[in-house]
């Protein structure tokens, strides 16, 4: 049986480094490579088309709740287990709702760990047994609701495309807007479009306004 290729993405070295060590003295694993950010868990994702990403939520230039979106409708094979400080019910279900298979808290056994790798690749959804497992419950009735609260994560994925998360995330990081141009291969003109149109649907209209509300959307960490 051929190892399972892993990609671990974090924006913390000592993380990724911990977790390499972990899973290469596991046996049965190849981890394959490393992403610092989310934009770079992607193009790594494209280059070397691993099993599984462990994938934090808390990642600069994309979040990883975006990541696992992404994966889920662009690499179908690509199995995503998110591994977080938070174990709050929303960004739980949200993880879920986007595609995630996986859910696993930072402060978990190492056994843990191999154990939801093994399970996803099975074709099963692993959460951490911290967390309640009524949250699957939750999940499965609120998944077709209508609840829009902009407060929520969920509420943000309701309100903005998926490219104007992305833009309001490197708005919310400091990035200028001639900065997120050059990152994202886009015009100045356009990002200044995409700017006005998440104002209007958000109806905050100045940019210290849309940091907080990336912040208490789980956009981004307030550090």
């Amino acid at each position: 049986m051929q190892n399972i290729k892993i990609l671990i993405a974090d924006d913390h070295t000592l993380i990724r480094a911990g977790l390499r060590q972990l899973l290469q003295g596991m046996g049965g694993f190849q981890v394959v490579g490393e992403a610092s950010n989310g934009r770079e868990a992607l193009q790594k994702t494209q280059e070397l088309q691993p099993d599984i990403i462990l994938l934090d939520i808390a990642m600069s230039e994309l979040n990883g709740l975006e990541v696992a979106e992404r994966v889920r409708k662009e690499f179908e094979t690509v199995y995503v287990i998110i591994l977080s400080m938070y174990s709050n019910e929303e960004y739980v279900l949200q993880a879920l709702k986007v595609g995630a298979h996986g859910y696993l808290l930072k402060d978990s056994a190492p056994t843990e760990l191999e154990i939801a790798i093994k399970a996803v690749t099975r074709g099963e959804t692993y959460l951490s047994p911290s967390i309640s497992k009524t949250l699957v419950n939750d999940y499965l009735n609120r998944i077709s609701g209508t609840n829009q609260e902009d407060k929520t994560m969920e509420g943000i994925f309701v309100k903005l495309t998926s490219r104007q998360r992305e833009i309001l995330q490197l708005i919310a990081e400091g990035n200028t807007t001639k900065e997120i141009a050059q990152k994202l291969f886009i015009s100045i003109k356009t990002v200044e479009s995409h700017r006005m149109k998440i104002m209007e649907r958000l109806e905050i209209y100045d940019i210290p306004g849309l940091v907080r509300y990336a912040i208490r959307t789980g956009i981004i960490s307030p550090n």
